[in-house]
């Protein structure tokens, strides 16, 4: 009735008279229990008092059995009271009052054991978020046979609070394929109550399936399209969307927090700053539903009302925006998003101010900032580029200048004289003078508002790199990286050269971490923006690199002398000049810093254990040397690749093992191509051969070919199937699989019947295909000279080959090119023509589905496929006339293949056999009219591949000088005998 005062009056006046101890005793403590329930999560003491009150109202009634129904009532209200205190980072509180609630109805023998197991559960989840896991693993031992027992539909509930938890438990084979079925099941369930029978059918026809699809061969599909993959999601938004509004409407709180958990998770991946306005609906019904429930899932909310700010902000739509954060800050509860929301706040308020100039420097960077972002695309560069400079001045007015113009050009001073490298010293000493300058910056400022400063300085930088002013991002970056405390200290050098230790410790390289223990710990979410603005810096810092026309990790060329000198001048060696030499440590040093930042985000990915950070890095690293990689220069990175490996190995790779394959790939290749002997003449080869004892390695060489071996071991034995989600293209296999045979054979180790396939793996398709690719690299590595395998007869090889199934169509092709040239080499015309038919079959059947790099690719491998047959033909014509017309087609589609492929060495050697083939028959003159269309296509063939060649501005010159009384004719040649 709302008479409190009264309520108060006369429970006070029961307490003073000393009544007979009857039920209405523990009533009275009820009502006082009520009467005390504290207002807000924050005043402890009037908790204590209402928890008080309920366990005197218990302890009276578990005395009497016909008192029980007391202690039942007492749990509900209890239960009632601490709801507020059920949201993350209060629920701590309830473990001493709870734990007695749930004892004092075990000793009742309460018969709703449904409240009971509810309780447990509840009690369960306090133990585990106050980190008492010992007590919660004794709840466990008492809870789970009692909810197995009497409400075996909550076991799954228990379950799932098990093991997302960590508490050990006995996993069964294939826990996740477990879990999968369990989800769609409650999803198919889910759907049959909202009369979703669409949706019910797919999941039972994926529970019928599963077992298949577990079992299959693990081939990775390929993926959609981008773009097809947003709209597939974003469908599902929407249709989940549609599902809440028919939760809300049924009226099932816990259908209703399912849905929008399930929402939540949709909508993740679409929450990049390009997608998420489409989400602004959805996400609005989210948060007004769990606002109506008054839901307990707060940091979701949070979550939810920051989200919802971002995009009405993208959407200028500030006011909204506010009103968000004010939620989202009334909802952090435990202060996981109060810096983000608070600066959100700040930079919200600062948005609004029109005519009036913040008084703190943080702010007016700030609002330069925001005004810099609302420039519209078609304003130009200065007016962009100035808005940032003065957010820069506004935060560094001392030093930021000076940095920035140490890559003015128009700053440089060269003084009187004027050499060659003159200009080029003095910008490397100007630009190495003002960078040195940002130190002291720091030094000054004395630790004043930094968490503020590194976020300004960190957005500077991002939004500076989105407009492409490239000299700002730079600066910027470099002030931000100065408060990473580890980088302040002195950075191990990024050496060139070899690798001398074992490949397993983090502790083996260059990069050890014992500076970084020494360092006091930042917050993970300060540590996280150095590693973003780590990877933004090393990205301009190789834009400044190739501005001076160099590439990463590349030496400068020196510049042509165009100075006029006396007669008998002897030109001075570059590597003598002290002034070039100067300015080539200063673009290599310029490497070396975008390295440094790369790795140190990948340590600081390890630090704050985020597997994506780490695997961005490998991606920067990777990319950004790939020509070095292609130039069979990974030797040079050999630290910084041992460094990554290691780290990925102790965050782990989180599903992304193709990743880690590449990785592995170039580590293992640098580490053996150092050691591969030059390939000997013919001559030595058969001395070889018939010296079957070789010259072993020597330690440091055995050293790293052994390590070489251990890490494509590693790298194969992970993606061999063994594991579904570990599958990688077989691509990515095939590059580790020719690296660790050539390290067997320099360690002269024989590779066993099995080639290479271990016992226990169960995957046959990879294991057919290794089997077939390891066998081909052993052919591939005899008869060079060193220790030749014992390989498989080739018959066997090419009925292998021709049991697989392959899922790259381009490393099928490769195979059946290689076993081509391989019977060729043995004189087996049959399996040559067998396969080099197929190969030429599939490659004409598939050109027109593949990318133009893929298209040139496979046209150089039919084109060599189809020189070989006609080759095969030819040394087995027997005087047959027809064989000869048939070998003469085969070197026409080589030419024709060659020409897709853009090759002139293939189109010329292609043309060579041609004119061989047809040399002998021109004597007759309906030979020479039978010759004639073919010669004129191959002229057109060899005239637009010159012509394109010259396009592109190439230079192709033959792969092989050709030699003897039928040399490779030229197209004026060709058109002589046209001309007959």
């Amino acid at each position: 009735m709302g008479q409190r005062e009264v309520s108060e009056d006369c429970i006070q006046m029961y307490f003073k008279v000393k009544g007979p101890v009857t039920q209405f005793l523990g009533r009275a403590h009820l009502c006082r229990a009520q009467l005390c329930a504290p207002k807000s999560t924050e005043n402890m003491e009037e908790f204590e008092n209402c928890v008080t009150q309920y366990m005197k109202a218990i302890n009276f009634a578990k005395g009497e059995p016909r008192y029980y129904f007391l202690v039942y009532n007492a749990s509900v209200l209890y239960w009632q009271m601490v709801r507020p205190f059920l949201k993350p980072g209060y629920r701590h509180h309830l473990v001493p009052s709870l734990a007695q609630m749930v004892s004092a109805l075990s000793q009742t023998e309460e018969e709703d054991k449904e409240w009971q197991a509810e309780l447990m559960l509840e009690l369960l989840q306090c133990y585990l978020q106050a980190g008492e896991s010992e007590e919660a693993a004794k709840l466990c031992a008492t809870a789970a046979p009692f909810i197995k027992a009497h409400v075996p539909q909550k076991y799954r509930q228990m379950f799932a609070l098990m093991v997302s938890r960590d508490i050990h438990i006995h996993r069964k084979k294939r826990v996740c394929c477990w879990l999968l079925m369990i989800l769609l099941f409650e999803l198919a369930h889910l759907s049959l109550i909202l009369k979703c029978w669409e949706i019910a059918s797919d999941c039972l026809s994926d529970l019928k399936k599963m077992d298949s699809k577990v079992s299959s061969r693990g081939r990775k599909p390929s993926s959609p399209g981008p773009l097809c993959c947003v709209q597939a999601q974003l469908d599902i938004v929407r249709r989940l969307d549609a599902t809440l509004q028919r939760a809300v409407r049924l009226g099932e709180p816990r259908l209703v927090h399912t849905v929008c958990a399930t929402q939540w998770n949709t909508c993740l991946p679409l929450l990049q700053h390009n997608l998420r306005h489409h989400l602004r609906k959805p996400l609005t019904s989210l948060a007004d539903v769990l606002e109506k429930a008054d839901s307990l899932a707060a940091q979701l909310r949070c979550q939810v009302h920051v989200e919802l700010a971002h995009i009405e902000e993208d959407a200028d739509r500030l006011e909204p925006a506010t009103e968000h954060l004010r939620k989202a800050a009334l909802l952090d509860g435990l202060g996981l998003y109060q810096d983000k929301i608070t600066r959100a706040l700040n930079r919200l308020q600062l948005c609004t101010l029109l005519y009036q100039v913040p008084a703190r420097d943080e702010d007016r960077a700030t609002m330069a900032i925001e005004q810099a972002k609302k420039a519209m695309p078609k304003d130009s560069v200065r007016k962009k580029r100035a808005l940032l400079v003065n957010a820069g001045l506004a935060l560094a007015p001392d030093t930021f200048q000076i940095v920035l113009d140490g890559e003015n050009e128009a700053k440089v001073s060269t003084g009187k004289t004027r050499g060659r490298f003159t200009y080029l010293f003095a910008k490397a000493r100007h630009h190495t003078l003002s960078v040195d300058k940002a130190v002291g910056h720091l030094r000054r400022l004395g630790g004043q508002n930094d968490k503020e400063r590194i976020h300004i300085w960190a957005e500077l930088a991002k939004v500076a790199r989105k407009q492409n002013v490239w000299d700002v991002c730079r600066t910027a970056s470099r002030f931000c990286l100065l408060y990473d405390s580890v980088k302040v200290k002195k950075l191990a050098k990024f050496k060139r050269g070899k690798k001398k230790k074992g490949w397993d410790g983090p502790g083996q390289d260059s990069w050890g971490h014992s500076e970084a223990a020494l360092q006091k710990q930042a917050s993970p979410t300060l540590l996280r923006k150095f590693a973003e603005v780590g990877f933004i810096s090393a990205e301009a810092t190789v834009h400044l690199l190739q501005s001076e026309g160099v590439q990463l990790n590349n030496r400068p060329t020196p510049p042509e002398d165009v100075s006029q000198h006396p007669m008998g001048y002897i030109p001075e060696c570059p590597e003598d000049n002290a002034e070039w030499i100067m300015y080539r440590s200063w673009v290599e040093g310029l490497s070396q810093y975008a390295m440094n930042c790369w790795l140190r985000s990948a340590d600081i990915g390890q630090e704050i254990q985020e597997p994506w950070i780490v695997q961005n890095a490998v991606v920067y690293v990777l990319n950004h040397n790939h020509h070095l990689i292609k130039a069979g220069r990974q030797r040079e990175l050999l630290d910084a690749l041992y460094h990554l490996l290691g780290i990925m190995k102790a965050v782990g790779h989180s599903g992304d093992s193709l990743l880690l394959a590449m990785l592995c790939s170039a580590l293992a290749r640098g580490l053996i191509i150092h050691w591969i002997p030059a390939l000997a003449p013919e001559k030595a080869r058969k001395q070889a051969r018939s010296n079957p004892l070789h010259t072993p390695l020597d330690p440091e060489a055995a050293s790293e070919v052994r390590a070489a071996v251990e890490i494509c071991e590693f790298a194969l034995n992970l993606t061999n199937g063994m594991e579904p989600e570990e599958v990688v293209p077989v691509s990515a296999r095939q590059q580790l699989i020719a690296t660790w045979v050539k390290g067997k054979q320099l360690l002269q180790q024989q590779i066993g019947p099995r080639l290479g396939v271990e016992e226990q793996s169960t995957n046959e398709d990879i294991n057919c295909t290794t089997r077939v690719l390891v066998a081909l690299e052993m052919y591939s590595c005899n008869g060079l000279g060193l220790m030749d395998f014992t390989v498989p007869p080739l018959a066997q090889l090419v009925k292998m080959a021709s049991e697989c199934a392959w899922s790259d169509l381009l490393v099928e092709l490769q195979t059946l090119m290689r076993l081509t040239h391989f019977t060729y080499m043995a004189r087996d015309h049959e399996a040559t023509m067998a396969c080099s038919q197929k190969a030429i079959q599939m490659g004409i059947k598939y050109l027109r589905t593949f990318n133009p790099v893929e298209v040139q690719l496979l046209a150089e491998m039919l084109s060599s496929v189809a020189c070989i047959q006609g080759r095969s033909i030819m040394e087995n014509l027997k005087g047959r006339k027809q064989l000869r017309l048939a070998a003469a087609k085969a070197f026409i589609e080589s030419a024709r293949f060659a020409g897709v492929a853009g090759s002139s060495a293939l189109v010329m050697l292609a043309a060579r056999h041609y004119w061989n083939t047809w040399l002998p028959l021109l004597s007759s003159a309906g030979s020479r009219k039978k010759c004639k269309s073919a010669t004129q296509r191959i002229i057109s063939i060899i005239n637009k591949t010159e012509a394109r060649k010259q396009v592109l501005g190439r230079r192709s010159w033959p792969r092989e000088r050709l030699s003897g009384p039928h040399s490779a004719p030229h197209s004026c040649e060709l058109l002589i005998a046209l001309l007959r």
